[in-house]
């Protein structure tokens, strides 16, 4: 693992998007090197799965890797915070490209990216246009569109989106932003209330203990925007577009959140010619954010990926 990282600003649109870039062993800057771009899961951050565990890893193994914060969330700017907007989510890696196209030490044809979560639905998504991505990879990737007009809805996306509309009715008159915490506070507290869905109470289980937890990944959401997500799909248009070469990893154990499915739904979907599915048995979602086993399985596969293609 690396620990040589120099944190970095990217300018977005009006504001700055903080990133975390882990260097190899033996980094010179005069030489060009391959860059691997990963983005966190829905609520988490930069210093959490994708960059402390896999940011690392891929680093250890050569590429530059840079981990970035989305914007607004974490200590990205970007106004209103908590903002979990598909459209931005997938504008994010251009900017991040833009900003690393500039480094003397990058290869521009040599520019992958790696989605965790959530992250993976919106890696997928931008590698589809964004054609300076030559290679895919994701970790349990979840197309969160999917998420928000089915389970997270509660299967009732009208009803939503009028509850959304009416709230951001209100905010714009000077009603207070409704944030909402996605998570219970503590695995206690979990099942306490009931919340032992397998995908739900791991995720508490990571981000609300010592595990995982991190200042800047709070599981929140800023309810009255979360439209766009309701309306929007990670996979459209994956048969015509999505050729790149791609590994999408999964674990069998499946959850609420969908990653399993929405594993093999892209796989099956994707126009590319160069595309597998590593399933990484008997583990979950969250095994696969931080538990050596599954881990190691999923760099198995992901790191000499990388090396083919980058």
């Amino acid at each position: 693992m690396t620990d040589n990282i120099e944190t970095v600003s990217i300018k977005a649109l009006y504001w700055d998007i903080a990133a975390d870039i882990y260097f190899p062993p033996g980094f010179d800057e005069s030489n060009k090197y391959p860059v691997v771009i990963s983005a966190h899961p829905i609520g988490s951050c930069k210093e959490q799965t994708s960059g402390n565990v896999y940011g690392s890893a891929l680093a250890a193994e050569g590429f530059v890797v840079l981990a970035f914060d989305a914007s607004f969330q974490g200590a990205s700017g970007g106004e209103p915070r908590f903002l979990e907007d598909p459209t931005f989510r997938v504008q994010d890696f251009s900017y991040v490209i833009d900003y690393l196209v500039t480094l003397p030490y990058v290869d521009d044809d040599r520019i992958g990216v790696l989605g965790i979560c959530g992250a993976g639905g919106y890696a997928v998504n931008a590698t589809m246009t964004e054609r300076r991505i030559k290679a895919l990879g994701t970790v349990t990737g979840a197309n969160y569109g999917r998420l928000m007009h089915e389970s997270f809805t509660g299967y009732n996306p009208i009803g939503a989106l009028e509850a959304m509309a009416a709230q951001r009715t209100a905010e714009a008159r000077g009603a207070e932003l409704r944030v909402d915490d996605l998570l219970p506070p503590s695995p206690e507290v979990a099942k306490e209330k009931g919340l032992t869905e397998i995908d739900v109470y791991e995720a508490t289980e990571y981000y609300r203990t010592d595990r995982g937890q991190k200042p800047h990944g709070l599981n929140r959401s800023l309810f009255s925007h979360q439209a766009t997500a309701v309306g929007w799909d990670a996979f459209n248009r994956a048969e015509v577009l999505l050729t790149q070469p791609m590994c999408i990893v999964v674990g069998d154990k499946p959850g609420a959140f969908g990653a399993y499915r929405d594993g093999l739904e892209i796989v099956r979907r994707a126009a590319s010619k160069d595309k597998e599915l590593v399933v990484a048995e008997g583990f979950s979602h969250y095994d696969l954010y931080d538990k050596p086993e599954p881990v190691k399985i999923a760099l198995d596969k992901l790191i000499p990926f990388y090396k083919k293609h980058l």
